[in-house]
């Protein structure tokens, strides 16, 4: 087994006893170890450090006496994040470091994980915290960080942390060790995103492409969804991606729960990869239980899709808005894009069924009114194809897999 070098990012201030036994476990295991500190007030004097704050502080363009003197921890902590990002970004980049290792509570997770932020999926990635039974998004943010309860505060080697601590080290120990198994038949990579009322839509997609040599890597879009699959696009994990839900923009302009920000549609025209996009589920917009919509929206149309789960019905208003932000997005796409519009509905509920009876969201004005925003803004070349299908047509799934290969067959 080569030894591998694991970076350990922390206050080492407040947490030195507690980074010496992890630095002590590492080294026992037989792998090197570099120490990054944080601490905003001091350093320690129990093992040696490579990365003092003030070179934290100073990778983010601040000086650390000037924070220590406004013992201001508010304004200390984002700039020792963005100081421990670049620097380990950096040594990431210079192929220094096989892992990296971080444990504390608000301030420390805040520190350790920003830092982890900056590395790819797949990098091996642990963080020890108090915050670890909370909802960790903050922390993990898009990447494939490991979150272990702390169980008892980062605070002293005793007989609960010490047990946690040592398994920790273990989790990471093993994941520098483990290598990765690199298959020769690795497939180009399809990104599709799906939501419960695209599912069969997105499946039927995923055996057309399956079948025809593609690995699809499907997304649900609940926000966090879209932002990962729009994290490994930028990290050029992905060749093509088919948009077939984009329901994250509805939640975005109305303040549902489930937005995934103003930049989702952006990676795949950044990267110049093909680039589908469908107004799968535009029709809905995402909340919990109905005391959580807004008193604004009280007029509105809704349906309770479980009892957490409860979805309004966008308007005319909203669609052609959100279609006249796709085609600004579409605009500025350095690669292939384009449009595929379902004209039978946008999902489950804007549909008709087998007996001819509209679903509780049938509205072709407000469907259409996307399509009139869409064409009031778009550049004349990318192609808009209308089909007269619901998205969950098995035709409609044929014909959008027709246009993603063509897309990716003339790039």
């Amino acid at each position: 087994m080569s030894k591998k070098t694991i970076l350990i990012v922390g206050a080492f201030d407040s947490k030195g006893e507690e980074y010496r036994f992890v630095r002590d476990l590492i080294l026992e295991r037989g792998h090197w170890v570099l120490a990054m500190n944080t601490g905003i007030l001091g350093s320690t004097e129990l093992f040696p450090v490579d990365f003092e704050a003030e070179e934290v502080a100073r990778a983010a363009g601040k000086n650390i006496r000037s924070l220590r003197e406004k013992k201001d921890r508010g304004q200390a902590v984002p700039v020792m994040c963005t100081g421990a990002r670049l620097l380990t970004k950096k040594l990431f980049e210079e192929k220094r470091i096989d892992g990296v290792f971080g444990m504390g509570g608000g301030g420390g997770t805040a520190m350790a994980t920003a830092a982890m932020q900056e590395l790819p999926i797949g990098f091996p990635k642990v963080c020890v915290s108090t915050l670890a039974t909370t909802d960790t998004s903050a922390w993990i943010g898009t990447r494939d960080i490991t979150m272990m309860p702390a169980v008892v505060d980062v605070a002293g080697v005793n007989q609960i942390s010490r047990k946690i601590f040592t398994r920790a080290v273990g989790a990471i120990c093993g994941m520098v060790e483990t290598e990765e198994k690199i298959d020769a038949e690795d497939k180009a990579i399809i990104a599709a995103s799906m939501f419960g009322n695209t599912t069969q839509s997105v499946d039927q997609c995923r055996e057309i492409l399956t079948e025809k040599g593609f690995e699809v890597l499907v997304f649900h879009a609940t926000g966090t969804g879209g932002k990962i699959m729009e994290s490994l696009v930028d990290d050029g994990w992905v060749d093509a991606v088919l948009d077939i839900t984009t329901t994250e923009w509805a939640d975005q302009i109305c303040g549902g729960i489930l937005n995934a920000g103003e930049s989702r549609l952006d990676a795949p025209g950044k990267a110049g990869i093909p680039h589908l996009m469908v107004p799968g589920c535009l029709d809905m917009v995402n909340y919990s239980g109905r005391d959580t919509v807004p008193e604004k929206y009280n007029d509105r149309l809704f349906y309770e899709w479980n009892p957490s789960v409860t979805l309004m019905r966008t308007t005319v208003e909203e669609n052609r808005k959100m279609g006249e932000i796709f085609a600004e997005k579409a605009n500025r796409a350095m690669g292939p894009v384009a449009f595929l519009i379902p004209l039978q509905g946008y999902s489950v509920v804007d549909s008709i069924d087998e007996k001819g009876q509209p679903g509780i969201f049938w509205d072709p004005d407000a469907d259409h009114a996307f399509i009139e925003g869409l064409q009031s803004k778009l550049k004349p070349e990318i192609p808009i194809v209308e089909l007269n299908h619901n998205i969950n047509d098995l035709e409609f799934s044929r014909k959008a897999t027709t246009m993603l290969c063509d897309m990716l067959a003339k790039q």
